[in-house]
């Protein structure tokens, strides 16, 4: 693998490095995104050294650190900012429970978020506002940014202290402008969280451009890591103003058995528990192996030019809505088919197609995640099979072609 193969062979080479995009038209990053060989290669020879020979000396947690640091600083390299202002996390979760929590709360205080965060915002943000009398405002996210950008304005009054928004949207995917809500947060004085989970590996992220104080990010989805790893970026200014209440600041990162705890100096500070050597290494090595051996160049400008095929193609369906605006679009893309509720039309369509895709519930929709691995044959015959959906009703449509095996009950 390398970035500068052509565009034909670099494909052929990614999606052999990706095995499972051969177990169907994998449109789920926006969930759990391939993992590359590699990756699980790395993984398994961490677990099988574990296994083989131990893990409890200090050399194996001083290895742990270093592997840390790796895994910081490919984070880093990946939304344009300095190792030392990532903290490892287990989850985007964890990353905006850090954020929520690191502000000085008090009674009457105001946090901004909108209504179609996910639940990894919404909750902590509910728990805050119970616990400490906060008030929770949720803003509109608008038919286009400037009517977003009225909905924040409307919300966010000085005695806000935290705005909480995601950069695409997970349910129409639809992609914010942040360094313009960065702006009108900072000048009523608050500060912003921004969940990354759906850009970071989809679309161009830098974090210092941006503006922004906190950004969570998690390993699985669209930079192909494992499960159970993220990450948080804090700015320097941020990181001044934070609260210090986390075990972290004098355990983990620091720890030497030698000398006394020590207060962290920079953002690793909020890593607040132990972590899974085998993640670590994954996280490190998926997020290297973008970056270095396919181009994040690469990756993003495939996957857009990608994703904008697949909304155009589905749009043009008679039957089809798409929910995803175009003109504010990253990698995801949400339709519905008119007639069919979305579980029905899943069903029909996934096994028709062989598609790994979701359904948004909450608004009863079909999402699929396009990648820079997919390829424009599949996508035109995932759009074939939501065509052929379409064309009927989930009484008329006609019976899929099953294969019957001698000798067995059908």
């Amino acid at each position: 693998m390398t970035p500068f193969l052509p565009d034909s062979e670099k494909l052929a080479a990614v999606r052999e490095a990706l095995p499972a995009t051969a177990a169907g038209i994998y449109l789920n990053a926006g969930s759990v995104g391939p993992l590359p060989s590699e990756v699980q290669r790395a993984m398994a020879e961490v677990a099988e050294r574990q296994a083989r020979v131990g893990r409890a000396t200090e050399d194996d947690h001083l290895e742990l650190l270093e592997r840390m640091d790796e895994a910081r600083a490919a984070v880093a390299a990946a939304i344009v900012a300095a190792p030392g202002s990532i903290a490892l996390t287990h989850s985007a979760t964890g990353a905006l429970n850090i954020a929520g929590w690191a502000i000085d709360w008090r009674a009457g205080d105001r946090v901004v978020t909108t209504g179609s965060e996910y639940i990894a915002a919404l909750g902590p943000l509910s728990t805050i506002g119970d616990r400490f009398g906060v008030e929770l405002v949720q803003a509109e996210i608008g038919a286009d940014d400037e009517a977003t950008l009225k909905s924040l304005d409307r919300a966010i009054t000085p005695a806000t202290r935290l705005v909480v928004i995601s950069h695409v949207t997970w349910t129409t995917g639809t992609r914010l402008p942040i360094a313009r809500i960065a702006e009108l947060a900072h000048d009523r004085g608050a500060l912003l969280a921004v969940d990354g989970a759906q850009a970071v590996g989809a679309i161009p992220v830098d974090v210092g451009a941006l503006a922004v104080d906190f950004y969570a990010l998690c390993a699985q989805k669209w930079l192909l890591g494992p499960e159970g790893m993220g990450a948080l970026y804090v700015a320097p200014t941020a990181l001044e103003h934070a609260r210090r209440t986390f075990a972290g600041e004098l355990s983990y990162a620091s720890w030497d058995p030698a000398a006394a705890p020590r207060v962290q100096p920079d953002a690793r500070r909020f890593e607040i528990a132990g972590y899974h050597p085998p993640s670590v290494v994954g996280m490190a090595r998926s997020v290297a192996w973008l970056s270095m051996y396919v181009g994040l160049e690469w990756v993003h400008r495939r996957g857009a030019t990608l994703a904008a095929v697949a909304a155009a193609r589905l749009a043009a369906i008679p039957g089809v809505h798409l929910l995803t605006p175009t003109e504010r679009m990253a990698t995801l893309v949400t339709f519905r088919i008119e007639g069919w509720p979305a579980a029905a039309a899943f069903e029909e369509i996934s096994r028709r197609s062989f598609a790994i895709f979701r359904t948004i519930p909450a608004l009863d929709a079909l999402r699929i995640s396009v990648g820079f691995y997919t390829t424009e044959d599949e996508l035109e015959r995932f759009a074939a099979t939501v065509a052929l959906v379409a064309g009927h009703t989930p009484d008329s449509i006609p019976p899929r072609r099953t294969l019957a095996i001698l000798g067995q009950d059908t």
